[in-house]
C-alpha cells in the first residue's frame, strides 16, 4: 500500500503577520502599504503615525521589538522608478525583537522642508542615526533638532548625500565663500593599492 504525501503547511503570507494586523487595526489610517522584498517585511506609513506604530511595535508584549538597530535615508529625487511613498526622500527603521528573533522595516516618505517625528525618545539608540541622516541629507527630526553640524565641519555648505551634490570632483565649499580640495586632490596611495604589477605599499607603509 503506497503511502499518501503529506503537503507541509503553507508559509504565512504577508497579510497574515500579526505585526501588520495589529498596526492596521491600531492605524488604520497611517498604514499605507506593505511590501515584502527578500524576505523581509517593510510597513509604509505616514510620519504622522510614526512614533505610535513604533510604541505599538515595541510594547505590544505579543511583538517585543525592542532593538533598535538603525535608520538610514534615502534620496529618491533622481529615481525614475516605482516608488512605495511620495516625498523626495524615503527615511527607513530596521526594528527587531529580540523575543522573536524577527525583523520589520518601517518606511515614511518625506519633502524638504518636511520634518519627521523623532523616535530618539522611544529608542536611544534613534538619536545619533537621526542626525546623520539630518547632516548628510538635510531631513529634520522634530524633537532632535541639533546646533551646528554633526560628522561635518560648521561651516560646510550642503548636504553630501542629495543626489545633486558633487561626487568629489569640484572643490569643497564653505560658507564664509572659501573652498577646499576637491576629494580626487587629496587621495593618495595606500598599502596593498595595486596598479602596474606594484603594491603601491613602499612610499606609504617604509617598507
Amino acid at each position: 500500500m503506497s503511502e499518501v504525501p503529506v503537503e507541509a503547511p503553507a508559509e504565512p503570507t504577508v497579510s497574515e503577520l500579526l505585526e501588520i494586523t495589529k498596526v492596521r487595526e491600531a492605524f488604520p489610517e497611517g498604514l499605507l502599504k506593505v511590501k515584502e522584498y527578500r524576505g523581509e517585511t517593510y510597513l509604509c506609513i505616514t510620519k504622522d503615525s510614526l512614533v505610535g506604530v513604533a510604541t505599538l511595535l515595541k510594547t505590544d508584549s505579543d511583538l517585543e521589538y525592542s532593538y533598535f538597530c538603525e535608520c538610514v535615508g534615502v534620496d529618491y529625487s533622481r529615481w525614475d522608478h516605482e516608488r512605495d511613498l511620495e516625498g523626495r526622500f524615503e527615511v527607513v527603521y530596521n526594528l527587531r525583537s529580540l523575543k522573536h528573533h524577527s525583523r520589520i522595516f518601517l518606511k515614511v516618505g518625506v519633502d524638504d522642508g518636511e520634518t519627521v517625528p523623532t523616535l530618539k525618545h522611544l529608542y536611544l539608540g534613534a538619536e545619533y542615526p537621526e542626525r546623520e541622516i539630518n547632516d548628510l541629507f538635510g531631513v529634520i527630526f522634530a524633537g532632535n533638532e541639533q546646533v551646528g553640524r554633526f560628522l561635518l565641519p560648521d561651516d560646510w555648505v550642503g548636504h553630501p548625500l542629495r543626489k545633486e551634490y558633487p561626487l568629489g570632483g569640484d572643490d569643497v565649499r564653505f560658507d564664509g565663500g572659501s573652498t577646499g580640495p576637491a576629494v580626487e586632490d587629496m587621495m593618495m596611495p595606500h598599502a596593498g593599492e595595486s596598479f602596474h604589477g606594484r603594491t603601491g605599499s613602499e612610499g606609504v607603509s617604509g617598507r
